[in-house]
């Protein structure tokens, strides 16, 4: 709700000029990457992060955030796990294995990683 007590409208998000904008950032950034958030906070189910990496950077390998999908925006990019690898082009969706992961970038790559909030307990 808004804070006059209307319905909240929803945001939309040029996805396409985000990837352009972190795409820039990235190349201007040491590591070579950009990210921002798109959905997220308190409220929210789902969290999704616009992420951008230059060619041949990486997202070092870590643990599964829990229930999650990968979509990339554009470009070519890579998930590996210990034992698998998946090679993600323009357009393709992956649910992200529940394992310790990595995402390299083949050529310049933006994705959209969404995943589910869980409520922590308290």
């Amino acid at each position: 709700m808004a804070p006059d007590g209307t319905p909240a409208q929803p945001q939309v998000n040029d996805l396409a000029a985000l990837a352009v904008e972190h795409l820039e950032r990235a190349h201007r950034a040491p590591a070579g990457r950009s990210a921002t958030s798109i959905a997220h906070g308190r409220g929210h189910a789902l969290r999704q992060t616009l992420i951008a990496l230059t060619a041949g950077s990486a997202l070092a390998d870590h643990d599964a955030p829990g229930e999650a999908t990968l979509q990339v925006l554009r470009g070519h990019a890579r998930l590996t796990t210990a034992t698998e690898s998946w090679d993600l082009a323009d357009g393709a969706l992956v649910a992200i294995p529940h394992e310790r992961h990595g995402l390299s970038a083949i050529e310049d790559t933006v994705v959209l990683l969404t995943v589910v909030v869980t409520p922590h307990a308290g």
